[in-house]
């Protein structure tokens, strides 16, 4: 499925279509370029790379202005050669595009896992961050930040010092994104997912709907109506009864869950409500990767001995603080860290591996975390979370990158037996099902071994897109790993 999800300029005028706004009644084809861009640069190369016909259907804008002011909505503009989910994922994701170039590693495709790393570099250079997509409405929006791990992935294939040493400022500039407010959290030294963007989503608008014609903010608030408080969650922040509407807050907090990549879950509240009153596991361990392969990076480059020194002292506080905040010693968890309340959120979820898969898990931390394997493991592979919300990040689905960092994270801490006991039940499981669908899917029930969803999303779409990029490469990944344990 590689070259049929592959995108470049020559599929520009295919790429700028995004099925998840057909409801806009829009016929245009927008690209949108950075104003740090050259527009007549961009426009030359599609009058020659594109037939005249592609060429006329597509309207080349400048960026202008604040981002959520945009209502004609399009593709944004990157240079080279990327990979899209599939279905109707038909645009590159941020931490997607992670897990698809270290696919990509896995048999042989350097080049192209290469060119994926320079999209990102090319958008945190030109759009800021490196963006939860590439269409108008996700330029408020950034993706779980997987880039230092795939700089350093790409170097360990190709050798290149000079690529490397140009890519170091934009992966710090990154790192600076997620280490500055409001990402930052003041007095705690941990981070946090916060979206820029307000209002509903475009894409939840036109793109979520169900059956009876609701999107899902009707859904969310049907729910919210007929739910009271909680002891984690009060919904009036988000459900003004008065109004019988969503709050600001609302809207805020689901771009902001959308930004997480666990779009949705109630692991921070109600499909995500309250996610910004949280610091959480994921995010704050990705950070703490990123300033040790920072300091590697620059080791590598032969840095300044005081320069590597300074990433690792950051690595290290950031470890001090995710032990005292993040470990739950009763339940042998990592949790969440709820701001308002100064606690942690007691939600079982698959999060609880990455600490492993980082390897800043003390040995006793892990080995406690695999005490609990049994609440997650089932004879088809590893459930997302313990528990049941009508979101497709939770019970009973399961998730190809969920399951990778689950394995490299047991396999890490010596636990190689579990690790290679769940890649296979999770390989044996797509492996069947592939046989009879006869494609990789996005993401798969748990508990019955089958890409069929039956009606178990309630929130969100409710499809399960075909294709499918990440889940091609854990497999690519985890079929490796058993070969290499065999021998």
């Amino acid at each position: 499925m590689w070259s049929e999800l592959t995108r470049s300029t020559r599929d520009a005028f295919e790429a700028v279509q995004d099925v998840k706004l057909e409801g806009d009644g829009s016929q245009r084809r927008p690209l949108y370029v950075s104003a740090s861009e050259d527009p007549r640069r961009v426009r030359e190369r599609l009058r020659k790379t594109l037939d005249p016909s592609a060429f006329k259907g597509i309207e080349i804008k400048v960026l202008s202005g604040a981002p959520e002011q945009i209502t004609d909505h399009g593709l944004v503009f990157l240079p080279g050669r990327y990979v899209v989910p599939g279905g109707r994922f038909n645009e590159m994701y941020g931490w997607d595009s992670y897990f698809i170039a270290m696919g990509l590693l896995a048999v042989g495709r350097s080049g192209l896992a290469q060119s994926i790393a320079d999209q990102q570099l090319y958008q945190v250079k030109h759009y800021g961050t490196v963006l939860n997509c590439n269409r108008t409405y996700c330029l408020t929006r950034s993706h779980p930040p997987f880039l230092a791990r795939l700089v350093l992935a790409v170097f360990r294939e190709t050798g290149n010092v000079e690529w490397l040493r140009e890519a170091l400022p934009h992966v710090e500039r990154y790192h600076a994104y997620w280490t500055s407010m409001p990402q930052f959290i003041p007095g705690l030294g941990l981070s946090r997912y916060f979206a820029l963007g307000d209002g509903p989503a475009p894409e939840a608008l036109h793109g979520e709907v169900d059956a009876l014609g609701r999107n899902h903010y009707e859904r969310l608030k049907a729910w919210l109506r007929s739910h009271g408080d909680t002891d984690l969650f009060p919904p009036q922040i988000c459900y003004d009864s008065t109004t019988d509407s969503l709050t600001l807050a609302a809207y805020k907090d689901d771009h902001t869950v959308r930004e997480s990549g666990f779009d949705l879950t109630d692991r921070f509240g109600p499909c995500g409500m309250g996610i910004r009153d949280s610091a959480p596991v994921c995010l704050n361990t990705l950070l703490w990767k990123m300033e040790k392969d920072i300091a590697e990076i620059r080791r590598l480059l032969g840095a300044s001995p005081q320069s590597i020194e300074h990433w690792e002292a950051n690595a290290e506080t950031r470890a001090s603080i995710m032990h005292r905040r993040f470990w739950d010693e009763k339940s042998g968890m990592f949790f969440d860290w709820q701001l308002s309340r100064g606690k942690r959120r007691p939600y079982p979820f698959a999060t609880i591996f990455w600490p492993l898969w980082a390897g800043w898990a003390s040995a006793a931390q892990a080995a406690r975390v695999v005490e609990n394997l049994p609440q997650f493991e089932t004879d088809h592979g590893l459930l997302t979370s313990t528990r049941r919300s009508g979101c497709q990040w939770d019970a009973p689905f399961m998730w190809a990158p969920l399951v990778l960092m689950a394995v490299e994270g047991l396999d890490r801490y010596g636990f190689n037996e579990a690790a290679s006991r769940i890649a296979s039940k999770f390989l044996a499981t797509l492996s069947r099902d592939f046989e009879r669908t006869h494609t990789l899917y996005e993401k798969y029930n748990a508990v019955t071994g089958s890409s069929e969803l039956g009606e178990e999303i309630i929130f969100g779409y409710s499809t399960n897109e075909p294709g499918f990029g990440w889940t091609n490469a854990v497999v690519s990944i985890l079929a490796n790993h058993l070969k290499e344990k065999r021998h």
